[in-house]
């Protein structure tokens, strides 16, 4: 299966300063704007906000 440009891999990095990221995929279409999400960063010990970087 191709790879689809309208669902590209986005990178994620911590908002706590910690350097954690995750790698997911998102859709242009729904989200056009940057991603932000909620999760758990190791490094800090709790969940933090992670940022979509480009």
């Amino acid at each position: 299966m191709a790879r689809s440009e309208s669902r590209p891999v986005v990178t994620l990095r911590s908002t706590a300063g910690t350097g954690q990221t995750y790698v997911t995929r998102k859709s242009r279409r729904n989200n056009p704007d940057r991603l932000v999400l909620r999760k758990f960063d190791p490094a800090a010990g709790q969940h933090v906000l992670f940022r979509e970087e480009r």
